[in-house]
């Protein structure tokens, strides 16, 4: 009889350790799975990121996700994914992209009307800044009826044409008091932040 309890014993220990380590599996390939997904979801949305960092092999990987977040259009949205491919650390990923994403905003808000009003006139730029200023003010409907919380959605919500430089240039055009703006669109960035994390690197990887 304790021969049997014990046999039985066995196998219930066998059997107990043998569905860990297939939940163990299983909870791996979720999470192989997850990140593949997000990996070909980035592949989509920022081929100008990738093909940036790909000619940027010379720089640290910091470097690297901090350059490609400095870029128009491109942003943090392009640079939280590149820190994923380059296996960079979620915490890492966000300081250096944050820091690229917010270099530019400052010179824009304070700045940009100035050199627009300086290359307006000239023959080789004017076209190009009437362009550019037509195409951020078809973009202003929702920052100009909400002002603080319209920008801070506009550059929060990861989609084409949003983003903390269309963000700045609407504000500087639209005159918006430069330090709501600043402070809009650092809440901005820092949701887009949290929202390209978690489609980079997966809830299961924080």
């Amino acid at each position: 009889m304790k021969m049997v309890l014990k046999h039985r014993a066995r196998r219930g220990k066998n059997a107990e350790a043998f569905l860990n380590k297939n939940k163990e599996i299983y909870t791996l390939n979720m999470r192989n799975m997850l990140m593949i997904s997000a990996a070909a979801e980035t592949e989509k949305l920022n081929p100008v990121a990738q093909w940036v960092a790909s000619h940027l092999g010379f720089l640290p990987p910091q470097m690297i996700v901090l350059v490609v977040s400095m870029l128009p259009v491109v942003e943090l949205r392009g640079g939280i994914p590149v820190a994923r491919i380059l296996e960079l650390p979620l915490g890492e990923a966000l300081v250096f992209s944050l820091i690229g994403n917010l270099i530019p905003i400052p010179f824009i808000l304070f700045f940009i009307d100035r050199v627009f009003n300086w290359l307006r006139p000239t023959r080789l730029f004017g076209g190009l800044v009437t362009k550019l200023e037509t195409r951020a003010m078809n973009k202003s409907d929702s920052i100009s009826k909400a002002e603080f919380w319209g920008l801070v959605a506009f550059v929060g919500i990861p989609l084409p044409g949003t983003g903390g430089w269309t963000g700045a240039l609407i504000a500087s055009l639209l005159k918006i008091d430069k330090k709501k703006a600043m402070l809009a669109i650092l809440l901005g960035v820092a949701i887009a932040a949290t929202i390209m994390s978690l489609i980079s690197y997966g809830v299961f990887a924080m």
